[in-house]
Formats: C-alpha cells, sequence, structure tokens
C-alpha cells in the first residue's frame, strides 16, 4: 500500500492535494496542520475518513474505498506543550483510522499524528510518541499499525530510533530531509512509526508551498508468524 503524508502548513498548500493524489496514487493520505472546516470530502479517488474536530491545526485521513472500508476513526489528546497551552493550535495530535483492507482480508490501523513544536523539548515528542502508540493499540489490539506525520524531532533520532523499538515499533525515515524552513533545523521531521509491517520505502516528494516536504511511504504486511515474534 502507499501512504502519503503532508503538512500543510496552516493549510496553505491543500490546493495541491488533488495533484498530489493523482501524481503518486496513494491508498491513503495523512494530513496535518489542515482547517477541518475547508476539507473536501472527496481527493480524486480517496474519501475523508475523518478529521480532528477541537483543532485549530487539524488531522485528517482519506482512504481509497475501493481498497479499505472503514470501520473506525478515533483522534486522541496528548500531554501538552507550553506552546499548546498558550497559543492552543491542537487539542488532539493523532488521529486513528481502523480499517479492512478488501484485498488482503486483513485490518489495519493508519494514523495521522503531530509532535508538539520546536519549541518543547525532545523528551515531551518521545512521551507523546509513546503515548500515541499506546492509544493506536487500544483503539486496534494486535493489528498491523502506521503512524505517519510531522514529529518535529531534529536531533538524535537514532536515540529515538532505539527508544521506539524498545516498545516494539519500528521508525523509518525518509530518503531526504522534509523541513527547511530554519537553516539549523532542516532535516527529517516527517517519517514513519510502524509495527505488524514491512516498510519498503519513505519517499520523500518534491516542495510545494509548505514547509515541509510531503512523503510516500511504501509498505506492506508482515507475516503473522513473525509480527507476533
Amino acid at each position: 500500500m502507499k501512504v502519503i503524508s503532508y503538512n500543510l502548513r496552516k493549510h496553505a498548500a491543500v490546493g495541491e492535494l488533488v495533484d498530489l493524489v493523482a501524481a503518486h496514487d496513494p491508498h491513503l493520505v495523512c494530513l496535518q496542520e489542515i482547517d477541518t472546516s475547508q476539507l473536501p470530502a472527496e481527493l480524486g479517488p480517496l474519501h475523508l475518513a475523518d478529521a480532528t474536530k477541537r483543532n485549530r491545526l487539524g488531522l485528517a485521513v482519506y482512504y481509497d474505498r475501493d481498497r479499505f472500508e472503514s470501520r473506525a476513526t478515533a483522534a486522541f489528546a496528548l500531554k501538552k506543550s507550553l506552546h499548546d497551552r498558550i497559543a492552543a493550535p491542537a487539542h488532539e495530535r493523532v488521529l486513528g483510522s481502523h480499517l479492512l483492507d478488501r484485498e488482503t482480508g486483513r485490518e489495519i490501523v493508519v494514523a495521522s499524528f503531530h509532535a508538539a513544536p520546536l519549541t518543547a523539548l525532545n523528551s515531551l515528542r518521545r512521551k507523546q510518541i509513546h503515548a500515541a502508540h499506546e492509544a493506536l493499540r487500544g483503539f486496534g489490539p494486535d493489528l498491523p499499525t502506521l503512524m505517519v506525520g510531522d514529529f518535529n524531532y531534529p536531533v538524535f533520532k537514532d536515540f529515538l530510533g532505539a527508544d521506539v523499538r524498545g516498545t516494539g515499533y519500528d521508525l523509518t525515515l525518509s530518503d531526504a530531509r522534509t523541513y527547511t524552513r530554519y537553516k539549523f533545523f532542516r532535516g527529517h521531521f516527517d517519517f514513519a512509526t510502524s509495527i505488524g509491517l514491512d516498510i519498503d520505502s519513505v519517499r520523500t516528494l518534491p516542495q510545494g508551498v509548505s514547509d515541509h516536504l510531503p512523503i510516500l511511504v511504501a509498505a506492506g504486511y508482515r507475516e503473522r508468524a513473525e509480527a507476533a515474534a
């Protein structure tokens, strides 16, 4: 399956989405920093599974209805940073979609994630990532899970990768940097964490008007016995 994740920079890049979907033919699209009141119900062949309701800068998940059946969606609040308390950009920082894959008969959870901004500490973002994983485990127990989005994690990714692997998840960076706004914070901000899946590639796509570059994740199901081990 192919999944695009894109931080739209305060909804600025929303006009790029239809062409992005047409160019790369994804099965799912996960968005961050969107105005959920201005989202279309359809992006070409993709249908809106759900979007957050309480965020100034929201999250959304679109899916291919020919490939998937939407079983349930849920948004989760995570521990807030000081920036969250002052500016209130996001109450809900992860949006999960529980889907049935009609092609394989398997169920999967796919989530859009947006960590606290750079004003917060990496330690808080790690707590948010762990809390998001736990929330998704409860939402779809023992299901293959893919969480993509803006992790706002500029440095010490080796430590983050080891930390995530300690909880059973894998962390996969893209093949090129995904954030360009600040000279000293350019890097891989947008990537994927997963469990029960083999990530074939995470490719950074060309930059549009957002300060984040979209990523395209290609993933396949891990064999059940191997995933359980």
